[in-house]
């Protein structure tokens, strides 16, 4: 009976703890808030372009090579600016034919296509692109300085 009782209080004390602490709330941080632009729900406003495939195709294997460098170069310049927050492939074909997409740090739409344009491959036709404005969490650029510390090579 006392192993019962034992078993018992143990699975007890172990649910209470657990639901303490997902009760608990965290406590809000008002400068970080707003060193990162949160609305009163923690959000904020971003820009998404969604990359398709453009108009020109490149057979030479060396140049293609040499423009997908430039892409992920410029992709690493903006996000080191603090202009993009997200960036990367689709691993399947879609049916709105979309191969990769940003998360821009900008409401404005305007502001994401002239970053977007600074992309080799865009402006030499290999991809295309639509832009969408997006809601999301204000915290999403502070996953960025964590994924230098998990990464052991740069694309």
């Amino acid at each position: 009976m006392k192993a019962k009782t034992l078993v018992v209080f143990s699975i007890f004390t172990v649910f209470f703890s657990f639901a303490q602490k997902t009760t608990e709330k965290q406590k809000f941080n008002q400068q970080l808030a707003s060193e990162l632009g949160a609305d009163k729900y923690g959000m904020k406003a971003y820009t998404i372009v969604m990359l398709t495939t453009g108009t020109t195709k490149i057979d030479d294997k060396n140049k293609m090579g040499e423009l997908m460098k430039g892409h992920l170069a410029n992709i690493g310049k903006l996000a080191d600016e603090g202009k993009i927050v997200v960036a990367g492939p689709f691993l399947e074909q879609n049916r709105q034919n979309f191969r990769g997409m940003f998360i821009f740090n900008t409401k404005s739409k305007e502001e994401a296509e002239q970053w977007v344009k600074t992309d080799p491959a865009v402006q030499a036709g290999v991809f295309s692109y639509e832009i969408f404005p997006w809601y999301g969490s204000a915290a999403l650029p502070m996953y960025l300085e964590h994924h230098k510390e998990i990464s052991k090579e740069n694309p």
